[in-house]
C-alpha cells in the first residue's frame, strides 16, 4: 500500500521505481479523487487505487482478489525450463539466459521475454504482446512495445541493430527466432 502524497516523492514516482524491480501488487491510497490522478497512478504501474476514506472490508476484499489472482494456476505457462536455440528461460528461478550467460531483466522485460519464449518462431502481433504483457488498456500503446523490444535486443543480441532473435515483422508485430540463424 502506498499513499499518493509522500513527504519526499510522490506516489507516481515511487510506483514507477518499484515497477522496475517488482511485480508485487501496488495499491495506491489517496484522499485525491481526481480521475487524472487515478489514471496516472494506474499507468505508472499501480494495480489499484483506493480513495480515502474507505472501509476496512473493501480493502480486505481487494486484497483477497489479488491473492486469488496470484494463486491462480497459469495454464499456458511452460514448465520450469524452456530452451529455444541459444536462449533459455527458467520460470521457477525467474532467470533468462543467452548462450549460457545469465541476462538480468526487469519484471516487464521478463514478462515480454517469457511471452515470446512460449511462442518461438511464431509472429505475435503488437496487440497480442501488449495485451499479454501490459493488459487490455494498453493494446494501442505500440511505443511501449518498441522501447521494451529495444531493451531486450540490447540485452540479448550481439548486434542490436541487426537482431537475430527479436525480429520485427513490419506492420504486424515481432517474432522470437530460435532457429534458422543466418537467414
Amino acid at each position: 500500500m502506498l499513499d499518493f502524497v509522500l513527504p519526499d516523492l510522490d506516489g507516481i514516482r515511487v510506483t514507477t521505481k518499484l515497477r522496475e524491480h517488482t511485480a508485487a501488487p501496488i495499491l495506491v491510497i489517496s484522499a485525491r479523487n481526481d480521475e487524472h490522478d487515478k489514471i496516472a497512478a494506474l499507468d505508472a504501474g499501480a494495480n489499484d487505487f483506493l480513495t480515502k476514506p474507505f472501509g476496512t472490508k473493501e480493502l480486505l476484499a481487494r486484497m483477497r482478489v489479488w491473492l486469488r489472482q496470484e494463486h491462480r494456476p497459469a495454464s499456458d505457462a511452460p514448465g520450469p525450463d524452456v530452451e529455444g536455440g541459444e536462449l533459455r528461460i527458467d520460470h521457477e528461478a525467474r532467470l533468462a539466459y543467452v548462450r549460457g550467460r545469465e541476462v538480468r531483466l526487469t519484471p516487464t522485460q521478463y514478462k515480454l521475454f517469457a511471452t515470446l519464449m512460449r511462442n518461438p518462431d511464431r509472429v505475435l502481433t503488437h496487440e497480442q504482446l501488449l495485451q499479454t504483457v501490459w493488459g487490455a488498456a494498453y493494446v494501442q500503446e505500440t511505443q511501449y512495445l518498441r522501447v521494451y523490444m529495444g531493451q531486450l535486443r540490447h540485452k540479448f543480441e550481439e548486434d542490436p541493430s541487426r537482431p537475430r532473435y527479436f525480429v520485427t515483422e513490419a506492420g504486424v508485430g515481432y517474432r522470437l527466432r530460435t532457429s534458422h540463424f543466418g537467414e
